[in-house]
This record gives structure tokens, C-alpha cells and sequence, in this order.
């Protein structure tokens, strides 16, 4: 039978390899010197962005990498560190570890692994930098949209000068049609002043 410290360690391993087949990559930290409340803090704004952290002993972790294939990311793992995995794209999670580290510079950004290349510090750092999911989202929305207020407004444009040219026939068929109305009355007085006029004199 085996021993239940044991089996936490393998419990822990295989937690982390399923994870990591289930995620996109993962980001490498050393703690040391930051508290508890601090780390589950972390874990959780992490957590909202679709990122999870796990915190290992450092014997299970490098057993883990190295069944994984990840053995130039063993040298990382040193002193007490956390994983940080990610499903969706690693922008978000970036962004929450550096602005993390801002207020506790204890935390180091050790390397990482996304999408068969290892991340360096500097890596992780310029993806904190880049655009979020919500705002690449926002830009292409503005972007399609642009043309299409463009079209709108030319179309507007054509609408009102079609309605106006409209008015004016409009126009000028009452005016047309006005004329053609007093024609009969002005003939006939036309005649009458054609008849008086060839009357004899008395």
C-alpha cells in the first residue's frame, strides 16, 4: 500500500500534466517573500481571466516537466514556485502578474511556455503590454463598423438630394397643371375681345 505523502505527490503530478494538456501554456513565478492573503489574492483575479495557479512542491513539478517534455523549463523551477496555466490566449494573465508585481516586487517572473517556445521574463512582460481579448474585440467591431457609417451617410446624403429633386417636380407639375386650368378661361376671353372688336361702328 502506498503512503499517503505519496500519493499527495502523484495526486499533484498528474493534476498538473492533465492541466497542462488542457491549456495553452504556462508561466513560471517565484513567491518567496510573498504572503498568503497576497498569493490568494493572485490566484484569484488569475482565476477570473480563465488563468489557474498551482503551487507544488518543487521535486512533483520538474517530475511532471520532464514527463511533459519540458525539460528546458526545469531549470526555472527553483525555491518555492507557483504555475500559472492558461486556456484561453496568456494577454490577460500577463497583464495580472505584472500589475502584481508592481506593488510586490518579491514576485519574479521566471520563464514560461506557450505554443512549443519558451518565454522569457521580457516575454511575459511585452505580452502584458499588448491589447486585451475585450479591446481587439472593440477595434474590430469599430473597424467593420466604419465603412458602414460611411455608406450610411452617403446614403443619406443621396436619399435627401433624391426627396429634394422629387419636391421640385412636384413643383413644378402644379405649376404646369395651374397654367393649363386658367388656358380655357384667358381663350375665351381672347374671343370675346376678338368678337367686340370686329363689330361695326355705329
Amino acid at each position: 500500500m502506498k503512503k499517503i505523502g505519496l500519493l499527495v505527490k502523484e495526486t499533484s503530478e498528474n493534476r498538473i500534466k492533465d492541466t497542462f494538456k488542457s491549456s495553452k501554456g504556462l508561466i513560471i513565478v517565484k513567491y518567496s517573500g510573498v504572503s498568503s492573503p497576497d498569493m490568494s489574492s493572485l490566484r484569484k483575479t488569475l482565476r477570473s481571466t480563465g488563468a489557474s495557479l498551482f503551487v507544488v512542491k518543487n521535486t512533483v513539478a520538474r517530475r511532471a516537466m520532464k514527463e511533459l517534455g519540458l525539460n528546458d523549463l526545469i531549470p526555472s523551477v527553483q525555491s518555492p514556485c507557483g504555475m500559472i496555466f492558461f486556456k484561453d490566449e496568456p494577454v490577460d494573465a500577463s497583464k495580472v502578474l505584472c500589475s502584481f508585481r508592481k506593488d510586490h516586487d518579491k514576485l519574479i517572473l521566471e520563464g514560461g511556455y506557450l505554443i512549443d517556445k519558451l518565454l522569457t521574463q521580457k516575454d511575459i512582460e511585452a505580452m502584458s503590454k499588448l491589447p486585451s481579448r475585450d479591446v481587439l474585440r472593440a477595434m474590430v467591431v469599430m473597424t467593420l463598423n466604419s465603412p458602414i457609417s460611411k455608406f450610411v451617410i452617403v446614403l443619406n446624403q443621396t436619399l435627401k438630394k433624391f426627396v429634394y429633386c422629387l419636391d421640385q417636380v412636384k413643383q413644378n407639375k402644379q405649376k404646369n397643371t395651374g397654367s393649363e386650368k386658367s388656358s380655357p378661361a384667358q381663350a375665351s376671353e381672347d374671343k370675346q375681345k376678338n368678337t367686340d372688336s370686329e363689330k361695326p361702328a355705329n
